[in-house]
């Protein structure tokens, strides 16, 4: 299964009592449908994996399935320890996800080719298609990457990690290396606001990225990765000058508002998100009214790029 284009990574809500949300959950899902990923990736990072129980987990997914009926599919985050990556797996299939998005192992590092192996562990369990996270602990080369190809239902690789030479060498590793799963096999962009980085990793072959923006500001987001597609400079340019540039340098501000900030812009989109469960805190009055004005200045931005085209 090999993903092109814009992906969407849900949100989940939670009450003010720290439950899950579902009907929240359902609606959001709804949204992010309509604004025409080619999938949703749910409890994912930016959907709270780490904070989620199985029986939640099992929730998040399968209203995921439910609400989305075959229209895009549903990959569903797993990781953790070995054997816990194994059983989310299995609650993603049980609950009618497509894919699965394999998160970097709990706490341990390891070699590239030692994660291989946890990569295999936990595919050998699972039908589904996985891609593999690389970021934090979880770093291949070039050798590592090429033998991801001799696992049959290893459909791609997500990077998160933002060094675009060594991208590039497992791009290129993987692609001549003469395997008959060579051409088919997906890279993602995966770093966080993968907007700032789609133009260089454009340029190494990956093309597909995901945005925590559409989340909250589907019409910002789908605009720039239509203006990017058409090589629309000037779009490109003023999205990132007046909404993407700015929103990130609040972003950067705390740790852990990669999540935070973005559950604030559903908010104020009118989606009842809840807070984010600990370690993460929640935006401060004065980001998110700072938020507030940044999505302002894309919208008008955007309003007049289309006014001018």
């Amino acid at each position: 299964m090999r993903l092109q284009g814009l992906l969407s990574f849900p949100l989940t809500p939670f009450t003010e009592d720290g439950k899950v949300n579902l009907a929240v959950f359902a609606e959001h899902v709804e949204q992010q449908v309509a604004a025409g990923p080619s999938a949703l990736f749910v409890a994912c990072g930016t959907g709270e994996f780490t904070s989620l129980s199985l029986q939640e987990y099992r929730d998040v997914v399968t209203t995921a399935a439910q609400v989305t009926a075959g229209r895009v599919p549903v990959f569903a985050g797993t990781g953790g320890g070995a054997q816990m990556a194994r059983d989310f797996a299995a609650a993603a299939a049980e609950s009618g996800a497509d894919g699965l998005l394999l998160l970097p192992p709990y706490l341990v590092s390891s070699t590239p080719a030692g994660l291989v192996e946890h990569v295999r562990f936990v595919a050998e369990s699972t039908p589904l298609p996985i891609t593999v996270y690389q970021r934090a602990n979880a770093v291949l080369d070039q050798a590592a990457a090429v033998a991801l190809l001799d696992l049959p239902t290893v459909a791609g690789i997500k990077d998160g990690r933002g060094d675009v030479s060594a991208m590039l060498g497992l791009v290129t590793a993987i692609r001549t290396s003469g395997h008959p799963r060579a051409a088919s096999f997906g890279f993602l962009n995966g770093l966080p606001t993968a907007e700032l980085s789609v133009q260089a990793y454009r340029s190494i072959g990956v093309e597909s990225y995901s945005s925590a923006v559409l989340c909250f500001a589907p019409d910002i987001a789908t605009a720039f990765y239509e203006a990017v597609r058409a090589g629309d400079a000037n779009a490109v340019q003023t999205l990132l000058a007046t909404f993407y540039l700015p929103f990130v340098a609040l972003r950067d501000q705390v740790p852990g508002y990669a999540v935070a900030l973005v559950k604030a812009g559903a908010r104020l989109e009118g989606l009842d998100m809840g807070p984010v469960r600990p370690p993460l805190v929640d935006a401060s009055a004065a980001h998110v009214e700072r938020l507030a004005a940044i999505l302002a200045a894309g919208r008008a931005a955007l309003r007049d790029l289309r006014a001018a085209a």
